[in-house]
């Protein structure tokens, strides 16, 4: 069953940034979700990172998936 509102690790609330950003770097058809905080410790990295990434995707205006 799909859960679009909370992480599958820590259960979380999540944003649309948080299902957007997992589809982009994960899988584009996913019905279940990381929030950014585990999305990171799972790619070995900050959540700065993940938030910049965010903000790149955002700004490039090329990715349907942060409009």
């Amino acid at each position: 069953m799909a859960d679009y509102e909370h992480c599958i690790k820590c259960a979380a609330p999540l944003f649309d940034d948080d299902i957007a950003i997992y589809r982009k770097l994960v899988y584009r058809a996913a019905e279940e979700f990381l929030c950014r905080d585990c999305l990171a410790k799972q790619f070995g990295c900050t959540r700065e990172k993940i938030d910049r990434l965010i903000a790149y995707y955002r700004e490039s205006g090329e990715c349907t998936l942060f409009r």
